[in-house]
């Protein structure tokens, strides 16, 4: 297992010490846990933002398909 040196001030290092003890767990343990969640709300940030970007995507898709059918719905039609 490697080691990371993390400098911090006192107030912080505080915080991370009381969290610690309240949840029975070692600092480096709840660092580690924390880093892991993080990662894991980045990677739905990541991933709603692609959602996004694919919904607005096929929105304009279907209304240039939509736009395409309104045209051809008086075919033929004008005549009778």
């Amino acid at each position: 297992m490697k080691t990371i040196t993390l400098k911090t001030d006192d107030i912080f290092f505080d915080r991370i010490s009381t969290l610690a003890k309240r949840l029975h767990l070692t600092k480096s343990e709840l660092i580690r846990q924390s880093i892991s969640e993080y990662e894991t709300l980045i990677e739905k940030k990541a991933m709603k933002e692609q959602l996004k970007s694919a919904s607005l995507r096929v929105r304009h898709a279907d209304k240039e398909t939509l736009d395409a059918f309104e045209v051809t719905l008086e075919d033929g039609l004008k005549d009778v």
